[in-house]
């Protein structure tokens, strides 16, 4: 590993820091260096808070150093007034005179803009340096921003034998249970990393999930139900439990009148064009709609396996228990 390559690592570890809590913006990673010694690092703490370049920055104890120095950043520094100020310029302001970027930045009013900046300075750039690694780590925010949906990432729990749950046609038997105590923390975990989650009708009407981060530390992702003719029960706790929003998907054709003895303070709805709620349109409006960029698709098998008919799903989380179940809810196919 090249020396660069090492202090980009440091980068990336830092940027992995925000993880769940940076909201629409990336994870990112700085490092300051200085003759082979860190002088200064930060990262992208959270949503509308100080970037990673300027956190970095602000470390610094001997500021004098800073015009000798590189910085190594996981992403392209910006080179636009958001929530903050650019840090192009502030690079270009407290004259640091090489920068090693890892990737550039797909969002429009960055992408390119920020590199730009720098050598327009007079500032050495270096670019792609671990590039894949730091598209992964922000993977969710690449696909926005290049595909306009949001990364879906599709998980379930199934049998030795392939089955997701035994035959069930209402709420009086408990769906099996697959996840140990330790797994079912991993699936919380999974949830704060998502900003949203998505069950389909049936498994909302016979598991009647909470589908809220309880086990984990971090926010509850949005909570997404499909309801094509609005048809689920008012008692459901995705409509009670007002511990996190709840987004209502349902067809056009099937209008909204409210839920009669429901709190809808925490309700929102989402009309759909069509016979039936078909991925591509979904994914679509709710990143047009709500920025969504990242989605935690649980359930039920009908719904997951429309993800993986229509090949719109980006990662895979499969769980399989020891059990044999013999007859039940078949597990969602994958394509050979």
């Amino acid at each position: 590993m090249t020396e660069a390559q090492q202090y980009m690592r440091r980068a990336l570890e830092l940027a992995a820091l925000g993880q769940g809590q940076t909201g629409t913006n990336p994870m990112v990673g700085a490092v300051l260096v200085h003759e082979g010694r860190i002088i200064g690092e930060g990262y992208h703490h959270s949503y509308g808070q100080p970037h990673a370049e300027v956190m970095a920055v602000r470390s610094v104890t001997e500021p004098e150093l800073l015009g000798e120095a590189t910085l190594y950043v996981t992403l392209e520094p910006c080179a636009h007034y958001g929530k903050t100020p650019p840090c192009a310029e502030l690079i270009c302001t407290v004259g640091i005179p090489r920068v090693v970027v890892a990737t550039l930045d797909p969002f429009p009013e960055v992408s390119g803009r920020g590199i730009e900046r720098l050598r327009r300075a007079g500032i050495e750039v270096t670019l792609g340096v671990l590039e894949a690694e730091a598209r992964a780590l922000n993977a969710p925010f690449f696909t926005a921003h290049t595909l306009h949906r949001p990364f879906v990432t599709l998980k379930w729990a199934q049998s030795f034998d392939a089955f997701m749950d035994a035959p069930r046609q209402d709420r009086s038997l408990a769906p099996v249970t697959f996840s140990s105590p330790l797994q079912q923390r991993s699936v919380h975990a999974a949830r704060m990393e998502h900003e949203a989650i998505l069950v389909g009708y049936r498994t909302a009407l016979l598991d009647d999930p909470q589908l809220s981060n309880r086990l984990w530390y971090g926010r509850s992702p949005l909570r997404v139900v499909l309801d094509p003719q609005l048809q689920l029960p008012p008692e459901l706790r995705l409509f009670s439990d007002a511990g996190a929003p709840t987004l209502i998907v349902h067809l056009e054709a099937a209008r909204s009148r409210g839920r009669e003895g429901v709190d809808e303070t925490h309700l929102r709805y989402l009309a759909l064009e069509g016979e039936r709620i078909e991925p591509q349109q979904l994914l679509q409006r709710l990143y047009a709609d709500y920025g969504i960029q990242s989605l935690l698709v649980e359930g039920g098998g009908a719904t997951l396996q429309r993800f993986v008919d229509s090949g719109l799903y980006d990662a895979l989380c499969i769980e399989v228990s020891a059990q044999h179940l013999g007859v039940g809810v078949p597990a969602p196919r994958l394509p050979r």
